[in-house]
Protein backbone atom coordinates (compact mmCIF):
# COMPACT_ATOMS: atom_id res chain seq x y z
CA UNK A 1 0.00 0.00 0.00
CA UNK A 2 1.49 3.34 -1.04
CA UNK A 3 0.39 6.27 1.13
CA UNK A 4 0.23 9.64 -0.60
CA UNK A 5 -1.19 12.98 0.43
CA UNK A 6 -2.72 14.24 3.69
CA UNK A 7 -4.55 11.64 5.77
CA UNK A 8 -7.12 14.21 6.88
CA UNK A 9 -8.27 15.08 3.40
CA UNK A 10 -11.83 15.46 2.18
CA UNK A 11 -12.93 14.09 -1.15
CA UNK A 12 -16.03 15.31 -2.87
CA UNK A 13 -17.26 13.73 -6.08
CA UNK A 14 -14.25 12.18 -7.77
CA UNK A 15 -13.08 13.87 -10.96
CA UNK A 16 -13.84 12.32 -14.32
CA UNK A 17 -11.38 9.49 -14.96
CA UNK A 18 -8.87 10.28 -17.66
CA UNK A 19 -6.27 7.66 -16.81
CA UNK A 20 -4.41 5.25 -19.06
CA UNK A 21 -7.06 2.54 -19.17
CA UNK A 22 -8.61 2.13 -22.61
CA UNK A 23 -12.36 1.39 -22.32
CA UNK A 24 -12.24 -0.95 -25.25
CA UNK A 25 -9.58 -3.05 -23.52
CA UNK A 26 -11.49 -3.54 -20.26
CA UNK A 27 -13.58 -6.61 -19.47
CA UNK A 28 -16.00 -4.95 -17.06
CA UNK A 29 -17.54 -8.22 -15.90
CA UNK A 30 -14.09 -9.48 -14.96
CA UNK A 31 -13.25 -6.21 -13.18
CA UNK A 32 -16.29 -6.70 -10.95
CA UNK A 33 -15.06 -10.12 -9.81
CA UNK A 34 -12.83 -8.56 -7.16
CA UNK A 35 -16.01 -7.71 -5.22
CA UNK A 36 -17.27 -9.87 -2.34
CA UNK A 37 -20.48 -9.63 -0.32
CA UNK A 38 -20.20 -11.22 3.11
CA UNK A 39 -22.26 -11.42 6.28
CA UNK A 40 -19.73 -10.07 8.76
CA UNK A 41 -18.94 -7.41 11.32
CA UNK A 42 -17.01 -4.77 9.38
CA UNK A 43 -15.01 -3.81 12.48
CA UNK A 44 -13.30 -7.22 12.52
CA UNK A 45 -11.98 -7.15 8.96
CA UNK A 46 -8.26 -6.92 8.23
CA UNK A 47 -8.23 -4.64 5.19
CA UNK A 48 -6.37 -1.46 4.35
CA UNK A 49 -9.48 0.64 5.03
CA UNK A 50 -13.04 0.21 6.16
CA UNK A 51 -15.77 2.66 5.22
CA UNK A 52 -17.85 4.23 7.95
CA UNK A 53 -21.44 5.26 7.22
CA UNK A 54 -20.88 8.52 9.07
CA UNK A 55 -22.98 11.55 9.91
CA UNK A 56 -22.01 15.02 8.71
CA UNK A 57 -20.64 15.99 12.12
CA UNK A 58 -18.35 12.92 12.21
CA UNK A 59 -19.47 12.59 15.81
CA UNK A 60 -20.28 8.88 15.98
CA UNK A 61 -23.78 7.57 16.30
CA UNK A 62 -25.77 4.37 16.04
CA UNK A 63 -25.52 1.37 13.75
CA UNK A 64 -22.28 0.84 11.85
CA UNK A 65 -21.03 4.30 12.82
CA UNK A 66 -21.32 3.58 16.54
CA UNK A 67 -19.84 0.09 16.19
CA UNK A 68 -16.78 1.45 14.38
CA UNK A 69 -16.21 4.15 17.00
CA UNK A 70 -16.56 1.65 19.84
CA UNK A 71 -14.11 -0.77 18.24
CA UNK A 72 -11.59 1.93 17.31
CA UNK A 73 -11.59 3.52 20.74
CA UNK A 74 -11.91 7.18 21.79
CA UNK A 75 -8.90 8.19 19.71
CA UNK A 76 -11.06 7.91 16.58
CA UNK A 77 -13.58 10.47 17.78
CA UNK A 78 -10.76 12.73 18.93
CA UNK A 79 -9.27 12.65 15.43
CA UNK A 80 -12.67 13.17 13.82
CA UNK A 81 -13.18 16.31 15.89
CA UNK A 82 -10.17 17.89 14.16
CA UNK A 83 -11.70 17.51 10.69
CA UNK A 84 -14.51 20.06 10.81
CA UNK A 85 -17.26 17.67 9.76
CA UNK A 86 -17.92 16.32 6.28
CA UNK A 87 -20.44 17.32 3.62
CA UNK A 88 -23.14 14.92 2.43
CA UNK A 89 -21.83 13.10 -0.63
CA UNK A 90 -18.22 13.47 0.49
CA UNK A 91 -15.70 11.47 2.53
CA UNK A 92 -12.76 12.03 4.88
CA UNK A 93 -9.94 9.77 6.00
CA UNK A 94 -8.67 8.97 9.49
CA UNK A 95 -6.44 6.34 11.03
CA UNK A 96 -8.04 3.09 12.19
CA UNK A 97 -6.60 3.32 15.72
CA UNK A 98 -7.59 0.08 17.53
CA UNK A 99 -9.29 -1.46 14.49
CA UNK A 100 -7.63 -4.23 12.43
CA UNK A 101 -7.99 -1.88 9.44
CA UNK A 102 -5.26 0.73 9.15
CA UNK A 103 -7.64 3.48 8.04
CA UNK A 104 -11.29 4.51 8.19
CA UNK A 105 -12.91 6.38 5.32
CA UNK A 106 -15.85 8.31 6.78
CA UNK A 107 -18.50 8.63 4.06
CA UNK A 108 -21.64 10.72 4.55
CA UNK A 109 -24.55 9.36 2.57
CA UNK A 110 -27.94 11.01 2.10
CA UNK A 111 -31.14 10.50 4.03
CA UNK A 112 -33.88 9.16 1.72
CA UNK A 113 -36.82 11.55 1.29
CA UNK A 114 -38.51 9.73 -1.56
CA UNK A 115 -35.96 10.50 -4.26
CA UNK A 116 -36.94 14.12 -4.90
CA UNK A 117 -33.94 15.76 -3.21
CA UNK A 118 -31.10 14.39 -5.31
CA UNK A 119 -30.52 11.43 -3.00
CA UNK A 120 -29.32 9.12 -5.77
CA UNK A 121 -26.79 11.65 -7.06
CA UNK A 122 -25.53 12.21 -3.52
CA UNK A 123 -25.06 8.48 -2.93
CA UNK A 124 -23.18 8.19 -6.25
CA UNK A 125 -20.96 11.10 -5.18
CA UNK A 126 -20.39 9.50 -1.77
CA UNK A 127 -19.29 6.18 -3.27
CA UNK A 128 -17.02 7.93 -5.77
CA UNK A 129 -15.45 10.01 -2.99
CA UNK A 130 -14.53 6.83 -1.11
CA UNK A 131 -12.89 5.30 -4.17
CA UNK A 132 -11.07 8.54 -4.91
CA UNK A 133 -9.44 8.38 -1.47
CA UNK A 134 -8.69 4.66 -1.86
CA UNK A 135 -7.01 5.31 -5.20
CA UNK A 136 -5.05 8.31 -3.90
CA UNK A 137 -3.60 6.24 -1.07
CA UNK A 138 -3.03 3.12 -3.12
CA UNK A 139 -5.21 0.92 -0.92
CA UNK A 140 -5.26 -2.72 -1.98
CA UNK A 141 -8.34 -3.75 0.01
CA UNK A 142 -11.40 -1.92 1.28
CA UNK A 143 -14.63 -2.88 3.04
CA UNK A 144 -17.94 -1.04 2.68
CA UNK A 145 -21.14 -1.19 4.70
CA UNK A 146 -24.48 -0.56 2.96
CA UNK A 147 -24.26 3.23 3.09
CA UNK A 148 -27.57 5.01 3.84
CA UNK A 149 -29.54 1.76 4.05
CA UNK A 150 -30.15 1.78 7.81
CA UNK A 151 -31.59 4.75 9.69
CA UNK A 152 -31.28 6.88 6.53
CA UNK A 153 -33.94 4.67 4.84
CA UNK A 154 -32.38 4.50 1.35
CA UNK A 155 -34.11 1.71 -0.65
CA UNK A 156 -31.77 -1.25 -0.47
CA UNK A 157 -32.12 -2.42 -4.08
CA UNK A 158 -31.38 1.08 -5.39
CA UNK A 159 -28.43 1.52 -3.04
CA UNK A 160 -26.98 -1.80 -4.18
CA UNK A 161 -27.32 -0.86 -7.86
CA UNK A 162 -25.67 2.51 -7.21
CA UNK A 163 -22.76 0.87 -5.40
CA UNK A 164 -22.14 -1.58 -8.27
CA UNK A 165 -22.60 1.11 -10.90
CA UNK A 166 -19.97 3.35 -9.31
CA UNK A 167 -17.55 0.46 -8.85
CA UNK A 168 -17.97 -0.56 -12.48
CA UNK A 169 -16.94 2.95 -13.53
CA UNK A 170 -14.13 3.55 -11.05
CA UNK A 171 -12.43 0.18 -10.52
CA UNK A 172 -10.67 0.04 -13.92
CA UNK A 173 -8.55 3.02 -12.91
CA UNK A 174 -7.99 2.04 -9.26
CA UNK A 175 -4.79 0.27 -10.14
CA UNK A 176 -3.83 -0.92 -6.64
CA UNK A 177 -7.27 -2.04 -5.48
CA UNK A 178 -7.55 -5.83 -5.56
CA UNK A 179 -10.34 -6.59 -3.08
CA UNK A 180 -13.63 -4.81 -2.40
CA UNK A 181 -15.82 -6.24 0.35
CA UNK A 182 -19.38 -5.35 1.28
CA UNK A 183 -19.81 -6.41 4.90
CA UNK A 184 -23.45 -6.52 5.96
CA UNK A 185 -25.29 -8.24 8.79
CA UNK A 186 -28.84 -8.07 7.47
CA UNK A 187 -29.98 -10.94 5.24
CA UNK A 188 -32.29 -8.73 3.15
CA UNK A 189 -29.48 -6.26 2.46
CA UNK A 190 -27.04 -9.07 1.75
CA UNK A 191 -29.43 -10.63 -0.78
CA UNK A 192 -29.99 -7.29 -2.54
CA UNK A 193 -26.26 -6.69 -2.95
CA UNK A 194 -25.75 -10.24 -4.25
CA UNK A 195 -28.49 -9.69 -6.86
CA UNK A 196 -26.98 -6.44 -8.05
CA UNK A 197 -23.45 -7.81 -8.19
CA UNK A 198 -24.64 -10.80 -10.21
CA UNK A 199 -26.28 -8.49 -12.77
CA UNK A 200 -23.09 -6.49 -13.18
CA UNK A 201 -20.83 -9.52 -13.39
CA UNK A 202 -22.94 -11.40 -15.91
CA UNK A 203 -24.68 -8.72 -17.99
CA UNK A 204 -22.44 -5.69 -17.83
CA UNK A 205 -22.23 -3.43 -20.87
CA UNK A 206 -20.16 -0.29 -20.45
CA UNK A 207 -22.47 2.73 -19.94
CA UNK A 208 -22.75 5.41 -22.58
CA UNK A 209 -23.48 8.97 -21.49
CA UNK A 210 -23.35 7.81 -17.85
CA UNK A 211 -26.36 5.48 -18.22
CA UNK A 212 -26.67 2.30 -16.19
CA UNK A 213 -27.16 -0.66 -18.50
CA UNK A 214 -26.96 -3.71 -16.24
CA UNK A 215 -30.66 -4.06 -15.61
CA UNK A 216 -30.88 -1.14 -13.20
CA UNK A 217 -33.56 1.52 -13.41
CA UNK A 218 -31.35 4.30 -12.02
CA UNK A 219 -32.16 7.73 -13.31
CA UNK A 220 -29.68 9.55 -15.47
Amino acid sequence: MTKRGNANQEAGPAPEKTGPVSPGAVNYGEVMRCIEIINADITTLTVDAIVNAANAALSGGGGVDGAIHRAAGPELLAECRTLGGCAIGSAKLTKGHKLPAAYVIHAVGPVWYGGSRGEEDLLVACQRAVLHIANTYGFRSIAFPAISCGAYRFPVDRAADIAMYVLSQELPNCNALQRVVFAVQDRVVEAAFHRSLKKYQENWIRPKDDRVTAGSDLKE
